[in-house]
Parts: C-alpha cells; sequence; structure tokens
C-alpha cells in the first residue's frame, strides 16, 4: 500500500512539475525544497527506466516518453481524485492553498477587497492572488480558479457565470468642455474614444435603448490592455472611455468624471469563474466562488447607474 501511494505522489509532483515549468515553483507549493523535488523524480526515473524531463538552464521540456507519462498520470490522478471525493463528499474541510487569478483592476478592486471575509469564515485556507491583465494559462500558471470579464472564447475551460458588470460611458469634465457631448452613440464617432484592447468588440461600442440596439465604430489616439490605464487617461481629459461601473463609482460620485449617454444602457459584460477542465474543484474553490457570487450579487459598484 506505502508504495502505490508513494507512487502516486511521485506522479503528482511529476506532473506539478511539467504543469509550473519549475522545480522550484513546485517546492515553494509544497513547502520543500528543490533538491527534493528533484530526488523523487529521479526516482520516478529510475524506477521507469528512462527519461521524462530534459533538463536545460533555461527550461524543461519533456522527452517523448515523457509526454505520454504526463498524459496517462493526468488521467490516473483524475481518476483517483474522483474516487477519493466520491467517497469524501459532503466530509471536505475547506482548507488548503488556493491560488487565484484575474485582472490586475477586477482583482485589485472587486477580489482583494473581499479576501478578509473570506478569510474570516474559512481560516484554513491560504490564498495566492496572481494578478495580470493577459488571460492566465490555468495549467501553466497553477491556478486553481481565474475571474475572467467578458465574453468566453471556446476554451475548453470549466465556466461558471457569476456575476454581471454594467459599464458606463465616461469623460472628464475638462474634456467636455471643449468638446461637445454626445447625444447619441452615432456622436462617439465625432470623439476621441479610449480603447480597452483586450475584448473582443474593443473598437465597437454597443448600446440599447427601447428595445433597439445601436452600435458604433469607435476612434481614438490611446489604448492600452489595463483598465487602470483607461481611467488615468479619462481624468487627465484625454477622451471618452467605457468602463466597468466599478472602475469610476468613486469618481463619479466625487464628480472627477461625468457619465454621459445616460439615456442609453451599454451592453453589459458577464463575470466568470473559469477552472481547468480536468481537475476537480475542491470545496475551496467552490467555497470561494460561491462567496464571490454571492458579493457580487449585491455589489452596488457593478449596478447600472441610475
Amino acid at each position: 500500500m506505502r508504495d502505490s501511494v508513494d507512487k502516486l505522489n511521485a506522479m503528482a509532483i511529476f506532473v506539478r512539475v511539467v504543469e509550473r515549468g519549475s522545480f522550484s515553483a513546485v517546492a515553494r507549493e509544497l513547502h520543500t525544497s528543490q533538491p527534493t523535488i528533484s530526488k523523487v523524480l529521479r526516482a520516478l526515473e529510475t524506477e521507469l527506466g528512462g527519461k521524462l524531463i530534459s533538463r536545460s538552464t533555461r527550461q524543461l521540456s519533456l522527452t517523448d516518453e515523457g509526454q505520454r507519462y504526463y498524459s496517462e498520470c493526468r488521467q490516473i490522478l483524475a481518476a483517483v481524485d474522483a474516487a477519493e471525493h466520491s467517497f469524501q463528499s459532503g466530509r471536505e474541510t475547506v482548507a488548503g492553498n488556493l491560488r487565484i487569478g484575474s485582472s490586475v483592476s477586477f482583482g485589485r478592486l472587486q477580489i482583494a477587497t473581499r479576501l478578509p471575509g473570506f478569510l474570516n469564515q474559512y481560516p484554513q485556507v491560504q490564498i495566492d492572488l496572481q494578478l495580470s491583465d493577459q488571460n492566465q494559462d490555468l495549467v501553466s500558471e497553477g491556478l486553481d480558479v481565474s475571474f475572467r470579464i467578458g465574453e468566453l472564447g471556446d476554451s475548453g475551460l470549466i465556466a461558471r457565470h457569476i456575476g454581471t458588470t454594467h459599464r458606463v460611458t465616461v469623460a472628464a469634465p475638462d474634456y467636455l468642455k471643449h468638446y461637445q457631448t454626445p447625444q447619441t452613440p452615432q456622436d462617439l464617432s465625432q470623439h476621441n474614444c479610449l480603447q480597452f484592447n483586450l475584448l473582443n468588440s474593443q473598437n465597437l461600442w454597443v448600446y440599447e435603448r427601447q428595445n433597439q440596439r445601436h452600435e458604433v465604430r469607435i476612434r481614438g489616439n490611446a489604448q492600452s490592455n489595463n483598465s487602470e490605464a483607461i481611467r488615468e487617461m479619462v481624468l487627465g481629459g484625454l477622451g471618452i472611455a467605457l468602463s466597468p461601473v466599478w472602475l469610476f463609482s468613486e469618481d463619479l460620485k466625487a464628480g472627477r468624471v461625468i457619465a454621459v449617454l445616460q439615456d442609453y444602457t451599454a451592453q453589459p459584460l458577464p463575470i466568470h469563474a473559469v477552472s481547468p477542465a480536468n481537475r476537480r474543484q475542491s470545496a475551496r474553490v467552490n467555497a470561494f466562488v460561491d462567496y464571490m457570487s454571492q458579493a457580487l450579487a449585491t455589489a452596488p459598484e457593478l449596478k447600472p447607474i441610475r
């Protein structure tokens, strides 16, 4: 029995090394040393009678045998995980490491601010919040769950819709002093519009009024892949932006920006929690996604501007 457990442990370590691309990263995850991880994999290779990983100073790469073994290990570990979950269903403790991914702005303003409440409720969980404005690869980054705003492509991920972020069209008072306030979406074609360029429809802004759809192709002299950079451009009087309400909620209250086109409803964006398809969602992942879903449902800064 002990040999089987040790073999499964070695297989799990091998899979994590492949997914993270780093011995040291896995050692940190498991609170052990890099030499210990190397020793486990050397013993596994010795037992199998061949190389699994080619090591260089810059990166790790799988041998042909290693690639086949990696695929088989993932299937075996998934089956073991499913069997344990079936046995332990309803008894699993919300505890352990939880690695979360998000865009920088959403993570800072909507996730990080809610972590104290979650950890007060589940003190045995340890959070690792990874923020990036590029869509993170959940497997290679070792993420348990990631939060994404906007329509999802066919990524093969497990996705759960947990909320909706409404958007507002905003400009600084200084900008509107120099340019006529737009009255219809079509007026935006005459304005300097600032693009958040990670959305699929970055230069197509869509509105609705009285069940009628209004589309406008916008143009501008600045864009960014970071929504807080867009906010700074707006505050500086550079142009008009179509952004999540939560990004500008405090600025709207303080009068630093003005909402325009309020007779039109900007197309809202869905919020999804996504997880790797081959990994069972643990109790801590489910607990955190449930917690965020409930929190976002009542968050005033995600609601439409009245």
